[in-house]
């Protein structure tokens, strides 16, 4: 046997450590196709312009609308422009696919809300008036401190903003829940079906169920948010509704008469792993504690600019998991969307999974997976789906039928009607798919005509497919890939296809420059090439 022979057979049986080819992060796109995903808003009233669009970028695509505190009331009812208006995150923001829908608040001043009230034909107007000037996409009406003398006054606001403001901008109002049915104070101050009449949405403010000066307790428990879900639903479409999850806590100390103090999520976590705090899940509300003792000798902690004195700290707050359970209410309710009180609040990982979870997918199989990014992506773009829902299986090999369906779903193929079936494909589960993807020539049958869906696909069939559908792949002689075991004399059929799909950075070799080509693909695999592939649709 000659040397070159003995060194490709070595090649080929050696043992891999790593599952996928090369990690990599290439900038995966969180572009989003399905205009029936939840609506997600949050309201900017922490920080500046700047800040403003630092948290958005960590917001990673999820949000829908942004609400600034741009727009206040002057003592005689008037409209004030805050001093964060900035024109040029508007325009920035705007330039990212999210909506600028600045609120309008009394800031909880009972008297400046019924003043505003008393000249609303006046303040509409001038909302308006800045809305269309300033390039708004609408505006979010958020005064509270009222009773139920105020409910009529209250809603003919917002009938007189939305009679002024073109129907496409969108007018919404911020709501206190009421969940135990009050009919006097502050709870009473919102005509809910009515006020649903005149906007685009109600943003139920679903926290301060403890507040400061209250007994210790969760800012949003189970019980609390979910009477509340169902108080709005009573007297309004489901569809009009949209759920307030908090981002910050409040804290409580021990031997103090009073508490309740607000603290960020983002604090609360810092505090925690600072003082070695320990978190309590309460499962009945649905909310997690920590408790925190700061010591006379500890490392000082600073809070909005005060040292925190020694003591115990008992903290509400929430977490992933009280979020997720939230956002699992928005799915089972079927729910408008979300809204958020406020930007900056949330800990660094909120945004991860906070798109997915509100779309009511919860894997629980792909957090520690390589490919999990890519995952994540290709399933809100609705290019995957779960093998359950809460499965995705990200180390099952990709099925025939599988690859054809996401090819189909990722570039949006049509049936044309053209009688195009395979002998084995009649009622499959991807009959259409495998239909439509031959319709566009994606997929042939082997060479008895058979499509064989439920075999797995190899990366040398994978790379066929791509290179048939997708458009603008490099072609420069191949100069800049070499495979060993990829050369056109063995690879006729697939050699092309396999070198332009390489060169356009959709495939890597592995670690021994080996391409592999019947090696079997994995469900995480494909939705990172599928990521990597995507600047190629339609191009």
């Amino acid at each position: 046997m000659r040397i070159k022979e003995v060194k490709d057979i070595l090649k080929r049986v050696i043992v891999f450590t790593v599952v996928c080819m090369v990690v990599l992060s290439a900038g995966i796109s969180s572009r989003l196709y399905a205009s029936e995903r939840k609506f997600n808003m949050t309201y900017a009233y922490f920080g500046n312009s700047s800040t403003f669009s630092a948290y958005l970028d960590r917001a990673s695509n999820s949000l829908n609308e942004v609400a600034p505190d741009y727009f206040g009331i002057n003592q005689d009812g008037s409209l004030k422009l805050t001093t964060k208006l900035n024109t040029s995150f508007i325009i920035s923001t705007q330039e990212k696919g999210i909506k600028v829908v600045p609120f309008i608040s009394n800031h909880w001043d009972r008297q400046l809300g019924r003043t505003a009230l008393a000249n609303r034909e006046q303040l509409a107007q001038q909302l308006a008036d800045a809305v269309m000037q300033l390039n708004l996409d609408g505006v979010n009406v958020d005064i509270e401190n009222l009773n139920e003398t105020d409910r009529d006054a209250y809603t003919d606001f917002v009938r007189l903003i939305r009679e002024k403001l073109p129907s496409d901008k969108t007018v919404s109002v911020a709501v206190a829940v009421n969940p135990y049915n009050s009919t006097k104070g502050w709870n009473a101050s919102y005509d809910y079906a009515n006020l649903a009449k005149y906007s685009d949405y109600l943003m139920l403010m679903a926290y301060d169920e403890s507040y400061e000066s209250s007994p210790e307790g969760p800012v949003a428990g189970a019980e609390f948010v979910e009477k509340s879900i169902k108080y709005a639903l009573e007297r309004v479409p489901a569809d009009k509704i949209v759920l307030g999850i908090p981002f910050y806590g409040r804290y409580w100390i021990s031997g103090k008469s009073y508490g309740g103090y607000g603290i960020s999520n983002n604090i609360v976590e810092s505090l925690i792993e600072q003082y070695n705090g320990k978190v309590i899940y309460d499962y009945r509300k649905q909310s997690p504690k920590a408790v925190i003792k700061i010591g006379a000798n500890d490392p000082p902690f600073y809070l909005s600019g005060r040292k925190m004195q020694p003591g115990t700290y008992t903290i509400w707050y929430e977490n992933v998991q009280s979020i997720k359970y939230k956002l699992s209410l928005v799915s089972k309710y079927n729910l408008k969307g979300t809204g958020s009180w406020s930007l900056g609040q949330e800990t660094d990982y909120t945004w991860k999974y906070y798109n997915l979870w509100l779309n009511g997918v919860y894997f629980g199989d792909v957090e520690k997976n390589w490919a999990r990014e890519a995952i994540l992506t290709s399933t809100l773009n609705g290019w995957f789906k779960g093998v359950s829902s809460t499965q995705f299986m990200p180390d099952n090999y990709l099925t025939r039928a599988e690859a054809a369906a996401i090819l189909v779903r990722a570039l949006n193929l049509e049936d044309t009607g053209e009688e195009s079936e395979f002998p084995d494909t009649g009622g499959h589960w991807a009959e259409r798919e495998i239909r439509i993807a031959k319709q566009h020539n994606i997929i042939k049958g082997d060479d008895s005509g058979y499509f064989l869906p439920n075999e797995p696909i190899s990366r040398e069939q994978m790379a066929v497919m791509l290179e048939r559908v997708l458009s603008g792949l490099e072609e420069n002689g191949y100069s800049s890939v070499r495979y060993w075991d990829v050369t056109r004399e063995d690879s006729s059929w697939s050699y092309d296809a396999i070198m332009r799909v390489s060169q356009s950075g959709i495939f890597n070799g592995y670690p021994d420059n080996g391409f592999y080509p019947e090696h079997k693909i994995t469900r995480g695999q494909m939705a990172q090439l599928m990521c990597r592939a995507e600047k190629f649709f339609g191009k």
